[in-house]
Formats: C-alpha cells, sequence, structure tokens
C-alpha cells in the first residue's frame, strides 16, 4: 500500500483550485515520555505560525473491529479462563480515546465479527469506502481470527493489528510479519496500539500535506510519488519580491528581541541581522498562507546568495520549533523526511551535511539552520549561541546538542513511477559539537557516533535529518505499514 495510491483523501483535505493558487501566489515499544508526545495536540506549539495547509485539517478515517468466536472460548486459547467481553470493553475505551486524542474519524464496529463471511463483508465495506486504515483487535486465536488478518492486509488499505497475549502464537505472525501494508501488536502493552494509530494519521497526513517549493522561474504543481505528499512550485524572485514590501514592524523587532535574550551569546551578527532573518520568517508566513500549504522549501542560496536579503537560516529554525517542516536548498527529500519526523514524532529534525570523521568513526552533520526544540515541540529550546552563516553574513542560531544523547537520522529518497521510495535509517549517539571556527564549514556541526557503523567514508545519503531518540524500530515499522522501502544503515 502506497502513501498516495488511495483515491479517497481524509475528509478535511479539500483542494485549494489551481486558478485560486495561481492568483495567489504570482512501534515498537515505547516510553511514557514518548507517548506523550506522540498523543500531543498540535494546537498546543508554542510557536508564532501555526500549519495552515489540508495537512492541519486533516482526520484520518479508521474502520476498526474486534474479532472472537461467538461461543464460549473453551478448552482452546485464549482459553474459558480468558474474559473476552471485559477485554471489548475496555479496549473500546482506550482505542476512543486515542482516536479523540489523535483527533483520528474512528468508525469502530459494534459487534465483534464471528465469522469469516462477516469478515468478508466488513472488508468488502472498507475497500469500497476507501478508509485511511484499518484496525483489527483479535480477542481469539481460533477459527476465522486470523483468516481475518489475512483479508485485512490482503486489502491494501494500512492495517493495524492488535493481538493481546492469548490470542497468537508464533506460527500465527511468522507469515505475516514482513508483510507490507500492515503493523502486529503483539502485546498487551495498550502504547504499540496507539502508536499503530498514531501512524495511521500520519499516513493520512503526509497524503494530505501541500509542500510550497521556492526555486527556479517557472510555477507548477507535481505530487511526490509514493508519498503523496502535493508540491507547489514558484518562481524563487517570488521570495524576493514579498521581501522588498514586507515592512519590519514592531511584531518583527520583538520576535528578534525574543531569540537574542534567549541565546547564551552573540557573536557576529547584529540586532538587524536577526531582524532581517525574522523578516524572512514572516515572508515565508504570508507565502504559505497564500498557498494554504503545509511546508516550505526554498533554493535558497540560489535565490537569495547574489542578494543582500538575509539568507533564511532563522526563519527556517523557527518554522521548525513552531512545527512548520522546513528544509533548505529546495530539497524534496529532506523536506519528506521533516515532514515524516514532525508527524510520527512531534518533534523538528535538523538537515545536515554528513561529513566523515574518521579518527572517531563518526559521522559530523554540519548545516547552519538548526531548531532548538529538539526534544520536542512542547519541550523547553536547548542552549544555542547567534552566530553568521558560514559565508559570514547574515544570522542564524547555533544549537547546543547533548553530548550522549540517542538520535536517529532518517533519509528519504523519493522514487518514481517505476522505483521505490527508500528510507535510510540509524540509530546512534551525540558524541559533541564541533566549533565552527576553528574548524570550517557549517556553524551547527554535531557529530555523533552510529550503531554498527565504522565505514563512514561511504555513508550513504544527504541531508539526512538527525531528530532526538533511538526511533529505528519504529521508522522500520512505519515504512512497512505505509509501503515505502526501509533500509538500516
Amino acid at each position: 500500500m502506497r502513501l498516495g495510491s488511495c483515491a479517497a483523501k481524509c475528509s478535511c483535505c479539500e483542494e485549494v483550485s489551481r486558478r485560486r493558487f495561481l492568483a495567489t501566489t504570482s512501534g515498537s515499544l515505547v516510553s511514557a515520555t514518548a507517548l506523550g508526545g506522540w498523543l500531543s495536540s498540535r494546537s498546543a506549539l508554542g510557536g508564532q505560525m501555526k500549519p495552515k495547509g489540508p495537512a492541519a485539517r486533516c482526520a484520518a478515517n479508521v474502520r476498526a473491529c474486534f474479532v472472537r468466536r461467538k461461543a464460549d472460548y473453551g478448552m482452546r486459547w485464549p482459553g474459558q479462563i480468558y474474559d473476552g467481553e471485559a477485554a471489548r470493553k475496555k479496549y473500546t475505551q482506550q482505542i476512543t480515546e486515542t482516536a479523540k486524542q489523535l483527533g483520528i474519524k474512528l468508525a469502530l464496529r459494534p459487534v465483534p465479527i464471528h465469522s469469516l463471511a462477516e469478515a468478508d463483508a466488513w472488508v468488502a465495506e472498507a475497500k469500497s469506502a476507501k478508509p485511511d486504515g484499518l484496525l483489527v483487535v483479535l480477542l481469539d486465536r481460533q477459527e476465522h481470527s486470523w483468516p481475518t488478518v489475512g483479508k485485512a492486509i490482503e486489502s491494501k488499505i494500512p492495517t493495524v493489528v492488535f493481538s493481546p497475549v492469548g490470542s497468537s502464537f508464533t506460527s500465527n505472525t511468522a507469515g505475516l510479519a514482513r508483510q507490507p501494508g500492515c503493523f502486529i501488536c503483539a502485546t498487551d502493552d495498550f502504547r504499540q496500539v496507539q502508536y499503530g494509530m498514531k501512524m495511521l494519521q500520519a499516513i493520512a497526513k503526509i497524503r494530505a500535506t501541500r509542500c510550497l517549493v521556492i526555486r527556479g522561474s517557472k510555477t507548477a504543481d507535481a505530487t511526490m510519488p509514493h508519498l503523496g505528499i502535493q508540491l507547489r512550485f514558484v518562481p524563487a524572485k517570488t521570495f524576493l519580491d514579498e521581501y522588498n514590501k514586507t515592512q519590519v514592524t514592531d511584531e518583527v523587532r520583538a520576535m528578534a528581541k525574543e531569540i537574542i535574550q534567549g541565546a547564551r551569546k552573540q557573536r557576529g551578527p547584529t540586532e538587524q541581522d536577526v531582524i532581517n532573518g525574522i523578516k524572512s520568517y514572516l515572508v515565508a508566513q504570508t507565502m504559505l498562507e497564500s498557498a494554504q500549504a503545509d511546508a516550505i522549501t526554498m533554493d535558497c542560496l540560489g535565490a537569495l546568495g547574489k542578494s543582500k536579503v538575509s539568507l533564511p537560516c532563522i526563519a527556517w529554525s523557527k518554522m521548525n520549533d513552531d512545527g512548520i517542516p522546513a528544509a533548505c536548498e529546495a530539497d524534496l527529500g529532506a523536506v519528506a523526511s521533516q515532514v515524516l519526523v514532525q508527524y510520527l514524532f512531534d518533534r523538528p529534525g535538523f538537515q545536515q551535511d554528513p561529513v566523515p570523521e574518521t579518527a572517531r568513526r563518526a559521522i559530523i552533520g554540519a548545516h547552519c539552520s538548526c531548531p532548538t526544540k529538539l526534544g520536542g515541540f512542547s519541550a523547553d529550546p536547548e542552549p544555542y549561541d547567534i552566530t553568521p552563516h558560514h559565508g559570514v553574513r547574515d544570522a542564524t542560531r547555533r544549537t547546543i546538542w547533548r553530548p550522549g544523547q540517542r538520535m536517529t537520522s532518517v533519509d528519504v529518497l523519493p522514487g518514481s513511477k517505476d522505483r521505490p521510495t527508500k528510507v535510510l535509517i540509524s540509530a546512534g549517539e551525540v558524541l559533541e559539537n564541533v566549533s565552527v571556527p576553528p574548524a570550517g564549514g557549517c556553524v551547527v556541526s554535531v557529530m555523533v557516533k552510529f550503531d554498527g557503523v565504522d565505514e563512514v567514508l561511504n555513508y550513504p545519503g544527504f541531508h539526512q535529518v538527525f531528530f532526538y531518540g533511538d526511533y529505528k524500530r519504529q521508522l522500520v515499522e512505519f515504512c512497512r505499514l505505509a509501503g515505502l522501502q526501509p533500509e538500516v544503515v
């Protein structure tokens, strides 16, 4: 099941017409802490800018059912000792509450599926309705239980399966474990089911996402294969024109002052440099609102490098802190990676250039735009300094990463009609923050040691997104559910 292959969008994903656009733009088991992030509300973000595009209004449609025998369990598993009715009531409450917290539109079958014929009818109805996902809860191991799971997966609708202890042997799960389009939670820990539902919501939001791409000289629309992200291209000159007519207001000065006061130190850039960077933030906000877009990426050096207009390093840093996926250099894979990380884990990531460090068998992630809320949108920001871009111009924030912090790297490699979308995944640990200068390169340079990676000279990918937390397994599970091709580095 490819992310973009479902004909039906979530209910709140109405398109802004092309005519209007042209006119306006001329898991695995997880900790309770991580769980809190997965169930957080996007409306609770503390930043100035809020998502305005179709993904912000997206509510995934999920169909759910329970499966069990109609008669008593008897001697066969889960056995007469198991109170299936009490379990159904408990899980109904938990599923309903989770759906509400995540903003999912849930259609839960009021009575369990008691036969294979009922399973056929339920799956057929789901295929006709084209929901964003299915949730199958097993209260039984026998008869039609696991065949129902097989039919749900065969529907090609992303399917989360909840098999509490007593409802499966490994012989039931082995044949389905690596099937694309499914996520099997064989556990009594409901947090895995919550992550499964979070993934279904993320799939719908990714497919609904509209990304503004500022580059070149032409206006066009496209769709990212397999992911379904809508791409709206506008000429680079659009940003320059909007910047030149944007006034420096008291709001701009207040935001610049807040950034300066929050810094550990300010080295090089003036207050005016910071104001100019915040002006780029307001320009991006105006363009996003005009296009009704959820994410943004720009050929920043190509568009602004030869001008005196401030490079948007602070602007992109602040937008990612606000929960607006923002990527540098018009990199579509990088913006897709930011979208994925923010929707799944409720935290921003750091797009970077990978630099090999052979003495320590490490990778230095280097770039000049890094968010500060690495621990999550509701978390306190990491310490930062205000420094110039490595081109010794403008202002940016040098975020200080926590040594010893577990982290993950993700790199979405967009595919085509004939080539799958791959996702490169690594996990490791932050070693240190490299000082630039005296070293050369981008001012945010974080050194990380990836698990099992010794050959750093040929570490795969570019512009990978680094983010806090060890989520390698969860990303593999998401790729399998979403029909993407994970590759663990």
